[in-house]
């Protein structure tokens, strides 16, 4: 592989985060220097796409895995021979209220070390409708007051899957043949682990806000009551206009995201229509506790 760098286009999609990068075929392994790029990219500008890429599961496999280990998702079907990649799937006679990552969250922050970020790549789209949403976690942290910064800083909260993977979870259907995805629950579904509800980002440094409404449950040492209204307000502040961008999926588009520092959602307003998208979660590190 040569050293010398492609000369990437980068285009930002938003004022807050996000960014289109062209003249790269990610079919192809990639260079150190071409490598390093994408990574400065992913961290400046936190989710990074890619249109018009032709992708093998093997090929898409192999450009996460310049980040890291590919994890195993729990609790929903494989792709199958490729247990590495989540078929994010919805048929077009599915009439669900709720959608797969169809509310803010970062993804499997319920894992005692969860993942550094994800990419999902376009297989069928629809012809309008299904794109999805991003919002900035630094964004969030920065734009609250100075007082506020204090008391989160120390703080920690509990995460777990339960609303979503517990019994009556709101995604799961135990094989149901309506719905595409079979997502199941076990009893990993009640476990809970603890963050810091600030956290630092390893590669830049930069705290980030670390709650999300769908998997953070309450702050360690209290109750769910006595939690919900700072968690209520922390859930609003996260998802500021101004602090979003919202992508419009093509087939052979992939997205790249950081799960350290962002939040995503999956609209849901495509009906009628079919939509799948293969992800992948690239592994991470246990999160840093911010302090002041």
């Amino acid at each position: 592989m040569s050293a010398q760098a492609t000369a990437l286009d980068i285009r930002p999609i938003a004022g807050a985060l996000g960014a289109e990068i062209h003249g790269i075929d990610l079919s192809q392994p990639l260079s150190d220097a071409d490598f390093g790029q994408i990574e400065q990219a992913l961290h400046d500008h936190l989710v990074i796409f890619f249109r018009d890429q032709q992708l093998t599961p093997e090929q898409h496999k192999a450009f996460s895995q310049r980040f890291g280990h590919l994890l195993e998702v729990p609790f929903v079907r494989a792709l199958a021979g490729h247990p590495e990649i989540l078929p994010v799937m919805k048929g077009k006679t599915e009439k669900t209220k709720r959608n797969f990552g169809g509310l803010w969250h970062s993804d499997m922050s319920y894992s005692e070390i969860p993942p550094l970020g994800s990419a999902l790549y376009a297989r069928v789209i629809p012809p309008y409708g299904g794109d999805t949403m991003w919002t900035n976690m630094y964004a969030a942290y920065e734009g609250l007051s100075d007082k506020l910064k204090e008391v989160l800083t120390g703080l920690r909260a509990i995460h777990s899957p339960v609303r979503s993977y517990g019994a009556g979870g709101a995604v799961v259907n135990n094989g149901d043949p309506a719905h595409k995805m079979e997502v199941r629950t076990d009893e990993r579904a009640s476990a809970e682990v603890s963050h810091p509800v600030v956290r630092v980002h390893p590669g830049t440094g930069r705290k980030a806000l670390y709650v999300n409404r769908t998997y953070t449950v309450r702050f360690e040492g209290m109750t769910e009551e006595e939690s919900a209204p700072l968690l209520d307000f922390l859930y609003q502040e996260s998802v500021r206009p101004e602090y979003t961008c919202r992508f419009r999926w093509q087939a052979g588009s992939l997205a790249l995201w950081d799960n350290r520092c962002t939040q995503h959602l999956a609209m849901n307003d495509y009906n009628n229509f079919d939509r799948e998208l293969h992800r992948t979660t690239i592994s991470g590190s246990k999160p840093i506790a911010a302090t002041l």
